[in-house]
């Protein structure tokens, strides 16, 4: 990888489309460290470390979301409006019609799913300046009565909005003018962001709660003890993780596919056998940004329930003990949804029917099953077998760091498995881009 990285540099033309993403995402970090006006962040700061339901999103946005900075909904609008707008496509018909329309029709969908991202982003911002006013009181004074009150109001959620519609157009500009998906590679930078604290943790556990404790009491007691060992586990079961995480990333399972011999005036097509390749990760992380969207809910509900009744206070108790994240509730319907939530993605973007019709159309067969139904039987059970181990290996990336710390008592320095699966696939897609437009250029300057 950082081979490829280095040889890009050398090419101009590619130098100069990594530096433009290196600058989108120096202005989407200092937007991030800039927080919105009439918000306490302490207090926000406070709530979102107390709270295991606002994670998701804080990873999401880079500690935006905690600081309560103008990217605190980071990409999020856009990636669940891409989601609502490509569900609908399966439901309806026009804009089915749009996606099999070529450029013309994507150019439709991408506009429509800008207005959804703003329509969203605007949702979120008054969701968000509620939860700041009415569950965190992290409202400034000045900001809590009369017209100041509403003024504040319509200011939060004008930035917030205006924030989640820049982030969606800082990735469009990545698309065009830099390397790499933008939206994705947004993200990559809000996850990495977190990595030095991430390893001031790590290295606090080492030593402050481990070795020097020792050096000061010359004891080496077992506590002291597992706070060593455990430091350099964890980075252990980080390589781990990676390793396994790009394993299943690039592993396909090929069906084969013979093509009948064609003969076009004096030409001879056809003839070749080769395969159709099936990932067996083929819905990504989508599964997992889904369920983790869900099964985050009943605990922010649980934060808004109020009540001084007996039974009120033991439901809000009973949701937010449920659907803690080292509880075995969550974890057991967390990793339910996500299998779930594989097959659902799959089967949305494939068609086994339509691929063994595109098969007999070209004259190609898999050998061994007749063209027509068999054919599309024998897709559809492949690609059920194949989703089955990719959901499960997707559930075991999210939930191994929940378990391991519920086993080893590790809850502050898990490894975040769906962070660590964006980062990791986001990176490959990145090089792979990269390398194909390498090749590009070679085969330009070799065909002139």
């Amino acid at each position: 990888m950082f081979q490829t990285i280095r040889n890009a540099w050398k090419i101009a033309d590619l130098r100069k489309k990594m530096l433009f993403t290196l600058m989108i995402i120096v202005i989407f970090r200092i937007g991030s460290a800039i927080s919105v006006p009439f918000v306490d962040v302490a207090d926000v700061a406070a709530a979102a470390g107390a709270s295991g339901a606002l994670d998701f999103l804080t990873m999401l946005s880079g500690g935006g979301f905690s600081d309560a900075s103008i990217f605190a909904l980071s990409v999020t609008p856009y990636i669940n409006a891409s989601i609502i707008i490509q569900l609908l496509t399966v439901a309806i018909p026009p804009l089915e019609r749009w996606a099999k329309e070529g450029e013309a029709g994507r150019k439709k969908l991408g506009q429509l799913t800008r207005y959804c991202t703003v329509g969203l982003g605007l949702l979120l911002g008054v969701a968000y300046y509620f939860m700041v006013r009415f569950n965190y009181n992290a409202l400034m004074p000045e900001a809590t009565k009369g017209f100041a009150q509403w003024f504040a109001g319509a200011v939060i959620v004008l930035c917030f909005t205006a924030g989640s519609t820049l982030m969606m157009w800082l990735g469009e500009q990545i698309n065009e003018k830099g390397i790499g998906n933008g939206i994705s590679i947004l993200l990559f930078a809000g996850i990495i962001s977190g990595l030095p604290n991430a390893l001031k943790m790590l290295w606090a556990r080492f030593y402050t709660y481990g070795l020097e404790p020792i050096i000061s009491t010359g004891k080496a007691s077992g506590t002291y003890v597992w706070y060593m060992v455990s430091a350099p586990l964890i980075i252990l079961l980080f390589l781990a993780m990676v390793m396994f995480i790009v394993y299943i990333t690039d592993a396909e399972r090929h069906i084969p596919v013979q093509y009948a011999k064609r003969i076009v005036g004096r030409k001879q097509y056809g003839g070749q056998n080769t395969f159709i390749p099936i990932k067996v990760n083929m819905s990504g992380v989508m599964p997992i940004i889904l369920a983790v969207s869900i099964i985050s809910l009943p605990s922010i509900i649980a934060r808004f329930i109020h009540g001084d009744q007996y039974y009120t206070k033991m439901a809000a108790s009973w949701f937010w003990q449920c659907f803690l994240q080292d509880s075995w509730v969550y974890i057991i319907l967390y990793f339910l949804m996500i299998v779930g939530f594989a097959f659902f993605y799959v089967t949305i973007q494939y068609n086994p029917v339509e691929m063994a019709n595109n098969l007999r159309k070209n004259s190609g067969a898999i050998p061994g099953y007749r063209p027509g139904k068999p054919t599309s039987d024998y897709i559809k059970r492949v690609i059920n077998k194949v989703t089955l181990i990719g959901a499960l290996c997707l559930g075991i990336v999210a939930l191994f760091p929940a378990v391991f710390g519920k086993f080893a008592g590790v809850y502050e320095l898990t490894i975040g498995g769906t962070s660590l699966m964006i980062v990791v696939g986001v990176a490959l897609e990145t090089v792979q881009q990269i390398e194909s437009q390498m090749m590009m250029r070679h085969y330009k300057g070799f065909l002139e």
